[in-house]
């Protein structure tokens, strides 16, 4: 099985920063696509970054020009630089990680369990 565990979450005041952390273990044959998505409370999860083995980048309009994501091939973990935040950045994080166990198997997605993020004064 493939475990994912976020870390790095926290409170943080208007205009801080923190570093999202999200390191995938286990039987993992292949890690191809990473990314991160937020939830917060009646809402649906949004996605909020994500980035291919080869370091192709995408993100959000919201997030844009004050989140980064980057990634650790060799340690099969993906991080999320996360400055001048908001009130509105404030939710539960989630990191997914497209993964292939086998070389012949099927690729599937697996989940990290969370970690919140608030900003507020």
């Amino acid at each position: 099985q493939v475990q994912v565990v976020e870390s790095g979450g926290g409170l943080v005041q208007p205009g801080g920063s923190l570093r999202l952390s999200c390191a995938a273990s286990g039987n993992i044959f292949m890690i191809y696509d990473m990314g991160w998505y937020r939830q917060v409370p009646g809402k649906q999860r949004e996605l909020v970054a994500a980035i291919t083995r080869g370091g192709m980048t995408s993100d959000a309009d919201s997030v844009k020009g004050r989140f980064t994501i980057s990634r650790d091939n060799a340690k099969n973990t993906v991080y999320l630089q996360m400055n001048s935040l908001k009130p509105e950045d404030t939710a539960v994080y989630y990191c997914k990680v497209d993964a292939r166990i086998t070389s012949w198997g099927a690729k599937y997605e697996y989940w990290g369990q969370g970690t919140q993020v608030t900003v507020s004064s």
